[in-house]
């Protein structure tokens, strides 16, 4: 006699002590089997998180290895535990019921499927666990690997849902599979978004395009913050706002991104801003300016250099410095565009080893652009912002040393227009009237 059938005669012995008429074949017996079935499964679940949980826990905590911690949070020893009384269940269902009616292929059918899902999550924790582990990793910081974990997730649900479905109507999953070609044209449309973004997802970790961490820019969709997660349909980005928006992962290959880890892993952080110099302003240097300049400690050394430069120039050429015509000067705007040189060049918190300079642009309707172009060492925001502040604070308050105007448009200036048509209107109506 096997063990099985041992097991089964001494249950149904056990229940005929205290129902002695009842048969294998009766409802009630296969009601109390059933429910002792799951008793048993759930007291051994039940001791399983009561007593070797915590013990897992205790051996987790004892290891120098930190994969352990990261499978015990993500669940993945929970997950194993409830194989315990789906096992449980698998065994003991064809042991104490007959396979007579539905009842016992259910059952087993259940715990099947129940096996199934518990593997799928306990798979799913390794796979956050994995992710957990690479973002850990100076490795994430190349590229992000989030995209392709959601895909190895919804193969693994694709394929338990799959064999679920095979287990219910007893057919194979090819032919599930089979069958599911015809209606291809509809799944791709349902889940076009996943496969763009499954596509885009290779583009962007192929390529290196983004990954989390990275400023980026959309002007289409009001975008400007850090990429907080690349996902396989949605990307989120945490704007300077606080606010969170996510787009569609295939608008990162597909729409004009500016992405500012150039200059997050670059030296420094740009500034590019002009100051508009009224063009009223501008003149020749006489001596009492020149005079005056040499003692500004930045272009000392640049005045007396030019002057001789001059001097020498007029000399070789004959020419009179009293004769206006013919002469040469330096004029205020120049050496105040040598003086922001020198400025920026001494300046602690302008990166050298990087592009500075001062340059014209063409003149327009609001004065005589003057543009710093340098780059901040400090690339934080805030800091930079402070840095860039402080600059132009002082080459603004060192503009009249210069005897040089910012342009500013003026209210009642802008108004006199109006004024001077309301003025010949007037002129214009008294002389009819005359």
């Amino acid at each position: 006699m096997s063990i099985a059938s041992s097991v089964k005669n001494e249950f149904v012995t056990s229940i005929q002590m205290l129902l002695p008429s009842i048969t294998t074949e009766d409802t009630l017996y296969n009601v109390i089997a059933v429910s002792t079935i799951l008793a048993v499964a759930f007291i051994v679940l039940m001791t399983c998180r009561v007593i070797l949980r915590p013990q897992i826990g205790k051996w987790v905590e004892h290891t120098k290895n930190t994969w352990d911690d990261a499978l015990f949070a993500h669940g993945f020893f929970r997950q194993l535990m409830h194989l315990i009384p789906a096992v449980i269940i698998f065994i003991s269902t064809p042991v104490l019921i007959d396979d007579i009616g539905i009842l016992q292929g259910f059952l087993i059918k259940a715990a099947q499927i129940y096996m199934l899902f518990t593997t799928l999550l306990a798979l799913y924790a390794i796979l956050n666990t994995l992710e957990d582990k690479y973002n850990e990793s100076h490795l994430s910081q190349r590229a992000s690997i989030t995209g392709f974990i959601q895909v190895a997730k919804l193969f693994l649900a694709i394929m338990v849902l799959l064999f679920s479905i095979s287990l219910i109507i007893e057919k194979s999953p090819l032919i599930i599979v089979s069958g599911l070609t015809a209606l291809a044209a509809v799944l791709i449309l349902v889940f076009k978004d996943t496969i763009m973004g499954f596509v885009a997802g290779i583009q962007i970790a192929a390529n290196r395009m983004f990954n989390t961490g990275d400023w980026i820019q959309m002007d289409k969709f009001g975008v400007d913050g850090e990429i907080m997660e690349l996902g396989l349909t949605n990307v989120k980005v945490q704007n300077w706002d606080k606010t969170i928006s996510t787009i569609p992962s295939y608008s990162l290959v597909n729409e004009a991104v500016k992405n500012w880890r150039g200059m997050q892993l670059s030296g420094g952080r740009r500034i590019k801003r002009a100051i508009h110099i009224d063009m009223h302003s501008v003149k020749l240097c006489d001596q009492e300016m020149l005079k005056r300049f040499s003692q500004i400690r930045y272009i000392s050394e640049y005045i007396d250099d030019k002057v001789n430069e001059l001097r020498v120039y007029h000399k070789d050429y004959s020419i009179d410095e009293s004769d206006l015509l013919n002469t040469r000067k330096l004029t205020n705007i120049g050496t105040f565009r040598a003086y922001i040189e020198a400025y920026l060049n001494k300046h602690p918190k302008i990166n050298q080893s990087l592009t500075v300079m001062v340059r014209q642009l063409p003149p327009n309707e609001v004065g005589l652009p003057l543009e710093i172009y340098c780059f901040s060492a400090e690339k934080a925001w805030v800091e930079y912002e402070k840095i860039q502040a402080n600059i132009f604070d002082h080459l603004l308050a060192m503009m009249p040393l210069f005897d040089l105007r910012v342009f500013q448009r003026d209210a009642h200036l802008m108004a006199v227009p109006s004024s001077n048509v309301q003025l010949e209107q007037n002129i214009k109506a008294k002389g009819e009237s005359d």
